[in-house]
């Protein structure tokens, strides 16, 4: 197929379903699937495929939303940084709405805080060569896919000799933290439909360590509605038959060993650290930092802050829900104290986040 209309036809996909019921149905006992890519998540309520499924087959958001996850700490030093005279604060669109424990960078822009948004981190470099006079403060959020492109920017303006532009790191690294929900006993999880864009850059292979020492049948799966259904048959496939395989549905953009000059940079500027992740807490080697050789450009480490403590929001489950324990409409703010126009928890906020998605498409 060429063609993305061609990944949506109504034909191919009835056929895709009756092949999972197929697969199915002498199954017995509950079939839990989960996804760790907030733009799966988006294309699952979008697309209604729930509501296509067998009724064994439960499909759970995981902690796929890089903004959902980052700890409220974070958001806190960003708007404690929003808060200095000549400072710059440069991020992408979703982290200005995020509630951290007292504010929010949209507040403290409307309170007059120079936050930009940008579209890319050479927009950040770009502000940063622009406004010597400043301190360009670039929101370092996201997973493998955007760490590269982040590093690359280190690169630039270690070229460029610049000396006021800062990355306040908050980068995580994807296969950990589906290992540690495959051992947090409260949750089963039967088989995982891996992320693609992550994958795009770390490979499927990244994800064998994952399938065998723990068992788990894992799918690297796209993003349109034929892609998320016959990644789903090959799971089924994978757990009816007993086998825990990592297999690749997205072949036309996934490579086994993935991109290999995005590593390279994210290697060169990054190295492995220990993670806070939102609702799951530390995860051992889950984060990335930016390496000793880069440490001029280490916000957290050049430029000393007061950061209120951490408090989180009563009532909100955005924790409970990143884990996949807890449907958005379990939480007790949904919909009612909780809303895209006023958002207590980051997966409101968020393009990519569970509740988001549940709000705007409904399933």
């Amino acid at each position: 197929m060429k063609y993305g209309s061609e990944f949506r036809d109504p034909q191919l996909a009835s056929a895709l379903v009756a092949a999972i019921a197929a697969e199915v149905k002498d199954y017995t006992g509950p079939m839990t699937l989960m996804e760790v890519c907030g733009t799966h998540t988006m294309s699952i309520y979008q697309h209604g495929i729930r509501s296509l499924l067998p009724e064994q087959i439960k499909l759970v958001s995981g902690p796929g939303c890089p903004v959902c996850v980052t700890p409220i700490g974070f958001v806190d030093r960003a708007v404690a940084y929003a808060r200095q005279p000549d400072t710059i604060i440069a991020t992408f669109g979703d982290m200005i709405r995020v509630p951290g424990s007292t504010s929010s960078l949209l507040r403290e822009k409307a309170l007059g805080a120079d936050v930009q948004i940008v579209y890319s981190p050479l927009d950040a470099v770009k502000l940063a060569a622009k406004h010597p006079e400043k301190r360009v403060v670039f929101l370092g959020v996201g997973f493998e896919t955007t760490a590269p492109t982040i590093g690359g920017s280190l690169l630039e303006a270690k070229q460029l000799g610049l000396h006021n532009y800062f990355v306040l790191c908050a980068h995580k690294t994807m296969p950990a933290p589906m290992a540690a929900l495959t051992s947090d006993p409260e949750l089963k999880v039967d088989g995982y439909l891996c992320p693609a864009h992550v994958s795009a850059v770390i490979g499927a292979d990244a994800y064998r360590p994952l399938s065998e020492e723990y068992g788990v049948p894992c799918v690297v799966t796209g993003f349109e509605p034929l892609d998320m259904l016959r990644g789903i048959q090959m799971l089924a496939q994978q757990i009816v038959s007993g086998r825990a395989e990592v297999e690749n549905e997205y072949q036309r953009i996934v490579k086994a060993e993935g991109n290999q000059r995005a590593l390279q940079i994210l290697h060169q500027v990054f190295e492995p650290c220990d993670a806070d992740w939102r609702g799951i807490g530390s995860i051992r080697g889950s984060g990335l930092r930016i390496r000793d050789e880069f440490a001029a450009f280490d916000a957290e480490q050049q430029l000393s802050v007061q950061v209120e403590p951490p408090k989180e929001h009563k009532g909100c489950l955005c924790g409970e829900i990143l884990k996949g324990k807890v449907a958005p409409k379990d939480c007790p703010l949904f919909r009612k104290g909780c809303t895209p126009e006023n958002p207590v928890g980051a997966c409101m906020v968020s393009s990519e986040g569970t509740c988001a998605a549940e709000y705007k498409y409904g399933c």
